[in-house]
This record gives structure tokens, sequence and C-alpha cells, in this order.
């Protein structure tokens, strides 16, 4: 898929995965710290990767509160434009 691709060019069947996309890319400093705390040795295991499991999931959590907060605000100006096009319909 090429970078350049914006979700309106891509339809609404591929707009999750450019979502999930996105999301890594803001979340890409956590991921690359646990994974290097996860490459050296026993880290894994004693937990000492528990704070950076702990800001990444703090970071996808940020992200998805904010995903779904623009979500419903989007889903309130649908609903409303929908019901002042009835309340129209209704009036004629």
């Amino acid at each position: 898929m090429h970078p350049q691709l914006t979700e309106k060019k891509l339809g609404p069947h591929l707009a999750p995965a450019l979502l999930i996309r996105l999301i890594f890319i803001v979340c890409m400093e956590f991921i690359r710290a646990l994974d290097a705390c996860h490459a050296s040795g026993w880290n894994r295991w004693t937990g000492a990767c528990n704070q950076a499991k702990h800001d990444l999931n703090m970071c996808l959590r940020k992200e998805r509160i904010d995903r779904t907060t623009k979500n419903r605000e989007e889903a309130k100006a649908r609903r409303q434009k929908i019901e002042q096009a009835w309340k129209e319909l209704h009036e004629d």
C-alpha cells in the first residue's frame, strides 16, 4: 500500500487497515522500546519490560479513546442531520 494514499482514496473497506497503521505510527517509539527490551535476554521474563509495556498500553489506550470520541461526535452530527431531513420531509 502506498503511503501517499488517503482514507478517502482507499474507500471504506480499507479504512480500518489504514487506521491501524496510523495508530502504530503514533505509538512506534513505544513499540520499538518494548521490542528492544524484549530482545535483551532475560528482561522479558524478569519484569524489566513492564514499564515499556505499560507505556505502550497507555499510548494505544489514548489513541483508542481519541478515536471513539471522534467517532461519537461524528455519529451525533450525522444523526442530527438525518433527523433534520426527516423533520423537513414531514413538514412538506
